[in-house]
């Protein structure tokens, strides 16, 4: 008998690192998802496998049971993963001192480029498969925020902020009326997470950036016109250029754009939000960006 489960990734829409700080941040679930299945198996070991969205192999390994040592040759995603699972040992001791194993088998269905969570729904899944809490699993790899793991649990559009390690989660309706002219461009480079937190929690920010930030962010879920999310977004982008003392991804790359950019995630990097009209898709693809989501296929409206 298995056990299967499921985790959508997401898309931070304002808030990125300043929801470090007690910002309000907005958070939507993506269309795209990784499922975790597990078997139970009569060796004593956990047998792992990854798939990627091509169905090609991108992690394997074997982990000794009850102690998880490595059995094969240690990489940097077999240690992340042992990593999880001595976490998972920690919070439900039970859960490997059984006389049997488990093969587990990860399939996601976007590309791990994208950054979308292939980090934060792999560790959704161990949680729901080993009953424990993802926050903690979270916080045992990484210095995130939390709001992927939020994003994920909720399925729906939320406000996140964080105190003291205690998120603060709000389901929000986000659809905007002028949804047709949001969309989402793969800017083909990887941000690694971890790295920029690092970078930004040597800055030191000004409590009045916070506030703004936080009102931005509920203005933004409650705004109606398209012009005034455009202000928004540009008001953002400002706060963040100036406090990261980077340029606008706007300014970097497409200063002759006729819409509105904002940077998502580790900022530079992964995808942006575009504030376009029906001809904008064709100014990125042809500047050489390929991957291009409308906003309603990228939203999980499950």
């Amino acid at each position: 008998m298995n056990s299967t489960f499921k985790s959508h990734g997401k898309l931070l829409i304002t808030g990125e690192y300043f929801v470090l700080n007690g910002a309000k941040a907005l958070s939507i679930p993506t269309s795209y998802y990784q499922t975790l299945k597990v078997d139970k198996i009569e060796s004593k070991i956990i047998s792992w496998k990854s798939y990627d969205n091509k169905k090609n192999i991108w992690i394997y390994g074997d982990f000794k049971l009850p102690n998880l040592e490595i059995i094969n040759d240690s990489t940097d995603e077999l240690l992340y993963l042992q990593k999880l699972l001595l976490e998972i040992k920690k919070l439900n001791p039970q859960i490997f001192k059984f006389k049997y194993g488990y093969k587990l088998e990860s399939n996601m269905n976007f590309d791990r480029s994208w950054g979308l969570g292939s980090s934060s729904t792999l560790i959704c899944n161990l949680s729901k498969w080993s009953q424990t809490d993802p926050y903690q699993l979270l916080w045992a790899v990484s210095k995130g925020s939390g709001y992927d793991i939020a994003s994920s649990i909720h399925e729906s559009p939320i406000v996140y902020q964080i105190n003291n390690k205690n998120p603060i989660i709000n389901k929000v309706q986000f659809k905007p009326k002028f949804h047709e002219n949001l969309f989402f461009v793969h800017l083909n480079k990887k941000q690694k997470t971890d790295d920029e937190i690092n970078l930004f929690q040597k800055i030191i920010i000004d409590d009045d950036v916070i506030n703004q930030i936080t009102q931005i962010t509920d203005d933004i879920v409650k705004c109606d016109e398209m012009d005034e999310f455009k202000n928004l977004i540009i008001k953002h982008e400002n706060l963040t250029s100036n406090t990261l003392n980077k340029k606008t991804i706007k300014e970097k790359l497409f200063n002759d754009f006729s819409g509105e950019i904002k940077s998502l995630g580790a900022w530079g990097g992964d995808f942006a939000l575009v504030i376009g009209d029906v001809n904008s898709a064709e100014y990125f693809k042809n500047k050489g960006y390929k991957t291009i989501i409308s906003f309603n296929s990228m939203l999980n409206n499950s």
